[in-house]
């Protein structure tokens, strides 16, 4: 398997951090628990509660693994670093964007990993977020939308979106 980057935010990081050992230790406790009570009522051939168990259990070693993963390749962005002077939007940073009939919409941008369309985080690899990196307070921009329209929008601003611990 190709050692991919992923760029990530310190809060990302963290946030994956704080999973990580959630799952290798409460969550690996907890199935380990149920696994023995499970083998407690007997044959494990026919035992709806053992397989309910191992089947968690998997899942969650699927995840350990998956969260080792990105944890690996992860190359963390730090916004202390990044010239707030001459303000580009990157990852780590809030954009604000005003389309021509003045409706205005402000997007954080993350790595693919932690988007959240909920709160508005999106990846710098969508078509906005590619799209909007490298840009300045006041450029246009123009992207294809999933529908197959153009959009086309003028950045109104631009600030930090985090600050590393």
């Amino acid at each position: 398997m190709a050692d991919t980057r992923r760029t990530i935010t310190a809060a990302g990081r963290k946030k994956y951090e704080e999973e990580l050992f959630t799952r290798e230790h409460d969550t690996r406790d907890e199935i380990n628990e149920r696994l023995q009570v499970a083998r407690e009522f007997g044959d494990l051939s026919e035992n709806a509660e053992y397989d309910a168990a191992r089947e968690e259990q998997a899942a969650n070693e699927a995840r350990i693994n998956e969260l080792k993963q990105i944890l690996a390749t992860a190359e963390v962005v730090d916004v202390s670093n990044i010239n707030t002077s001459d303000l580009t939007a990157a990852v780590g940073t809030e954009v604000m964007i005003e389309n021509a009939q003045g409706k205005r919409l402000t997007f954080s941008l993350v790595g693919t990993n932690e988007t959240n369309s909920l709160l508005n985080q999106i990846s710098n690899e969508s078509p906005v977020g590619e799209a909007l990196i490298g840009h300045r307070m006041g450029d246009e921009i123009s992207f294809m939308m999933p529908s197959g329209k153009m959009a086309s929008y003028r950045i109104v601003s631009i600030r930090i979106a985090e600050r590393a611990e």
